[in-house]
């Protein structure tokens, strides 16, 4: 562990104790206070989330999904780099394209619910953004589910939202969720 003063950073602890970490910090329900720790860096732990939503770590599939949803509540973004967080430690994880993927949605006239590859449930709107990124040959449909956390909104759920379109702001497709339109091309 670095001493007072010294600049280096403690061996990265492991997946099981962040596991654990987490599992006390979400005791009292919902997610952690992620925002509110700012506890020291301890290095770049062997973790990754793919393209697809899948998590790995040391080269090895997660297979429980209750361990990455775990590990998903525990998520922090800072500029680029992804962290998970505890109260006492942070280590770095790399995360491919978003840390999530939302792979269902509920289209209702006032709301479009979607559920995430981890099950968290997010309404679009004002503080939950749809994005598009891509060009229009190869669009990249977004949802901002947390504090700066994405999900990649999954082909067969982004063709049903387009499918749903309607002509809004400067004659473009799109869709409309608590009173916030999102443009479904660029």
């Amino acid at each position: 562990m670095a001493q007072e003063g010294d600049k280096s950073v403690r061996a990265p602890t492991s997946a099981e104790a962040l596991a654990e970490a987490a599992r006390l910090a979400g005791k009292a329900g919902g997610l952690p206070p992620v925002h509110l720790w700012n506890p020291p860096f301890c290095g770049d732990l062997d973790m990754e989330i793919r393209a697809d939503g899948s998590w790995f770590y040391n080269g090895t599939p997660i297979g429980r999904p209750a361990m990455v949803r775990l590990f998903s509540t525990i998520l922090k973004r800072e500029g680029d780099r992804y962290f998970l967080v505890t109260p006492v430690e942070k280590v770095g994880i790399r995360v491919e394209d978003a840390p999530f993927v939302a792979v269902d949605a509920t289209i209702a006239p006032d709301a479009i619910t979607f559920v995430t590859n981890v099950g968290d449930t997010v309404v679009a709107g004002p503080d939950h953004a749809i994005i598009l990124r891509g060009s229009a040959d190869q669009p990249r449909p977004y949802l901002h589910v947390r504090a700066g956390l994405e999900a990649l909104i999954d082909r067969k759920t982004f063709y049903r939202l387009a499918a749903a379109a309607s002509e809004g702001e400067q004659g473009r497709a799109g869709v409309t969720s608590q009173g916030r339109f999102f443009a479904l091309e660029p």
